[in-house]
């Protein structure tokens, strides 16, 4: 049987891990860090490192319209939205994933970006 990414990294822990890494490179972007300035930053590190489990084959699942719904209205433009997918690629590369997982990982994620830059 077929391990998801998910479980071949370690579950929760190490998506956990992840996710915290990735929101550190976040805030310290000059463009990204006033999405997040109001943010409860244990909240979105909770419900982050569920979306990535998924992406990553985990037991959770997030529908294109909780994302939408999640993000209506912020304002996130194409740019915005692809530094963090930069971000999180690097993070990745940080936690020394397999080059085929972080390009699946980030091209899931991308793949989103019309349930994330929405007006």
């Amino acid at each position: 049987m077929t391990q998801s990414i998910f479980e071949r990294y370690g579950g929760f822990v190490v998506v956990r891990k992840v996710v915290s890494d990735f929101y550190d490179k976040v805030l310290e972007s000059e463009r990204l860090q006033k999405y997040f300035e109001n943010s409860d930053m244990r909240s979105l590190i909770d419900h982050q490192t569920k979306f990535i489990a998924s992406v990553m084959g985990g037991p959770v699942a997030y529908t294109d319209d909780v994302l939408r719904r999640v993000h209506q209205g912020l304002g996130i433009s194409h740019e915005e939205f692809l530094e963090a997918a930069m971000l999180l690629r690097e993070t990745l590369e940080d936690h020394e994933l397999e080059n085929a997982d972080i390009d699946y990982v980030f091209d899931e994620f991308t793949r989103r970006e019309s349930s994330i830059v929405v007006a």
